[in-house]
């Protein structure tokens, strides 16, 4: 069969679109919160012995006779090494030989047993998993003809 004129769908003509002015925008600007921090040093800063201060006239504080404060270096235990950090002026503190010693085996330890644990317990699943699956494919058998013997229809006397 062949067609002798196609067929003609409903069809909806819409005008042209009108012809809009591009609107000019302008750039949006934002005043952005600016301040200026305060800050406030506690009441017990002390500049380092032999340094002096920006003001070095002597205040209403310096009447009082207080203790000044003693800097300190940081406490660090009698047992620890001092490490001189390359190309800086910076000391850090080191445990001894024995302490690392003892960590590092520490560690050792726990990673091993932990992967040890690990490896017995797939194992073990591996091994319980079907004698596990057999028993419990048992039990409901068993546990689904006794359901069907009691519910076959026979009444309870």
């Amino acid at each position: 069969m062949e067609w002798v004129d196609p067929p003609k769908l409903p069809s909806l003509n819409l005008p042209n679109a009108p012809n809009l002015p591009i609107p000019i925008l302008e750039v949006p600007r934002a005043d952005v919160p600016a301040y200026k921090p305060l800050v406030v040093p506690p009441n017990t800063l002390r500049p380092p012995p032999g340094i002096e201060g920006i003001n070095s006239d002597p205040g209403p504080e310096s009447t009082n006779k207080e203790p000044k404060a003693v800097s300190q270096s940081p406490i660090t235990a009698p047992e620890a090494q001092i490490i001189q950090v390359p190309f800086t002026d910076i000391e850090v503190p080191m445990p001894t030989t024995t302490i690392m010693t003892t960590a590092a085996t520490t560690a050792f330890i726990s990673v091993g047993a932990t992967l040890a644990a690990t490896s017995l317990f797939k194992y073990l699943v591996m091994i319980m998993k079907p004698i596990i699956k057999q028993a419990w494919n048992k039990m409901t058998k068993k546990a689904g003809s006794s359901n069907l013997s009691s519910s076959s229809g026979q009444p309870d006397s």
